[in-house]
């Protein structure tokens, strides 16, 4: 019998760390899980789940504007902001009880206290010690928020997702992916959206046509970019709004301001100065190809390593880990290379393999593939917008390095080439292969004249 308490004591329940426990106990292995907030982390609480349904919703504003041009003759909508949040809140509960169900379904012991070393072994979780011959960090990330004067009267992605009420004025300051998607949600749920990014263009490591044509298209839209400034103070005025003075010299009066400024590995409290565990650079926790510490019993996978920072990427180091430790013989490392992601912004972003930039640093020849076009639905409801779809291509071997599209489930469409970019497919396989017509999708199998090639 081991003398510790468990054989595997894993630190947060988000989608890592709840995999790899489940995993592991699958495995014949003793696992117990620490939990301090929410079952499901990130991703089913303030993440991807409930920031998707708010998209959903956004999106129904310009549905119902569209649907006048294909003979439906609809009464005025009106949105109701607390009707969402609480529908919201109904099916994240549903999700956070699905995943306790899960833990003990897999006979993982479940701690609702946050946990901290004591030792490398030992392990402080709540009123209770707790011993583990091996500890796996996976407490995932947490929003930052700069300081300077008036931050107090911003609020993060965090807080988004249970405002009582949505003012009419959004500022929306960053230039990631989360904020794109909600000052795209905000202006859906027609709310007057201002986009503030310090830098010259925002979504840096996108693709550049995709970074341009993104710009044009929600500017279109109405919403207010302002590139090359930053916050340099905020005040609030007598009637409760905000004034926020950039780093520019100008000014803009709001209601809100959220920061989507960037997340930092969430490690207050947890006692790592009691162990061997290092940080990177970045403030990470250091790791090696196989997720190892500088202390040998110490594991750590998800957002708190510098990974992408992506659900699918945790859960896929959260299964190799366990695989790795109890399950040897069935270890197979986790693939890095053409990760497809999405930006749930409207219209959507998909993105697969290298950007053109990244294709040309590394070397390549390339024939590189665009087409933008206006989508069928777009052409009864009198909208303009159109999509874009681009492709990468070695010149030398045909191998098709990257996949990036805008425009309507984009996401959805990218995912399915992301098993033909696995499998190594070359631009004559997409040629030879027949489209579904009339489809979006159709366009990365006709697509036959480079729009440039070197």
């Amino acid at each position: 019998m081991s003398q510790y308490d468990f054989d595997l004591f894993v630190i947060g329940a988000g989608s890592g760390g709840v995999r790899a426990s489940r995993m592991a106990a699958g495995f014949g292995a003793r696992v117990g899980v620490a939990e301090d907030l929410y079952l499901g982390g990130t991703c089913v609480n303030v993440g991807c789940v409930p920031k998707k349904l708010f998209a959903y919703s956004a999106h129904y504003s310009e549905d119902f504007e569209d649907a006048k041009g294909f003979g439906w003759k609809l009464p005025e909508a009106v949105f109701d902001w607390p009707t969402l949040v609480r529908n919201k809140n109904q099916e994240i509960e549903r999700l956070n009880g699905i995943y306790r169900n899960m833990l003990k379904a897999s006979d993982v012991t479940i701690i609702d206290a946050r946990a901290q070393f004591i030792d490398s072994h030992t392990l402080q979780v709540g009123d209770k010690q707790v011993t583990a011959e091996r500890i796996l960090i996976a407490t995932g990330g947490w929003p930052h928020i700069p300081d300077f004067p008036g931050n107090e009267h911003v609020i993060s992605s965090n807080e988004v997702f249970h405002l009582e009420s949505l003012p009419k004025r959004t500022l929306v300051v960053g230039g990631g992916y989360i904020a794109i998607e909600f000052a795209s949600i905000f202006h859906g749920m027609q709310r007057e959206v201002s986009l503030l990014y310090r830098g010259e263009m925002f979504l840096r490591g996108f693709d550049s046509s995709l970074r341009e044509h993104m710009a044009a298209t929600i500017k279109q839209k109405g919403i207010d970019l302002r590139f090359n400034a930053n916050v340099k103070d905020i005040q609030r005025q007598a009637d409760g709004s905000l004034q926020v003075n950039l780093t520019d010299g100008t000014a803009l009066e709001t209601d809100l301001v959220l920061y989507a400024t960037g997340r930092k590995p969430n490690l207050r409290g947890l006692g790592l100065e009691n162990t061997a565990v290092t940080l990177d650079d970045k403030g990470f926790v250091a790791v090696n190809g196989d997720y190892e510490t500088q202390d040998p019993s110490i594991y750590a996978i998800g957002d708190v390593t510098d990974t992408l920072q992506l659900t699918p990427v945790a859960l896929a180091e959260g299964m190799a880990l366990a695989r790795r430790l109890f399950r040897p013989d069935d270890y197979v490392p986790v693939d890095y290379r053409d990760i497809a992601t999405a930006v749930f912004c409207i219209p959507n972003i998909a993105t697969l393999g290298l950007t053109e930039e990244q294709a040309r640093e590394a070397g390549y020849g390339l024939k590189v593939y665009e087409s933008r076009f206006r989508p069928m639905r777009n052409t009864l409801a009198g909208r303009g917008e159109e999509s874009l779809m681009k492709m990468i291509v070695d010149k030398v071997s045909d191998r098709v390095l990257g996949v990036h599209m805008i425009g309507p489930d984009a996401g959805e469409i990218i995912q399915g080439l992301a098993v033909a970019l696995k499998a190594g497919a070359t631009k004559a396989m997409f040629d030879a292969t027949l489209g579904i017509h009339p489809t979006a999708a159709e366009e990365f199998v006709t697509m036959r004249t480079p729009t440039r090639t070197d």
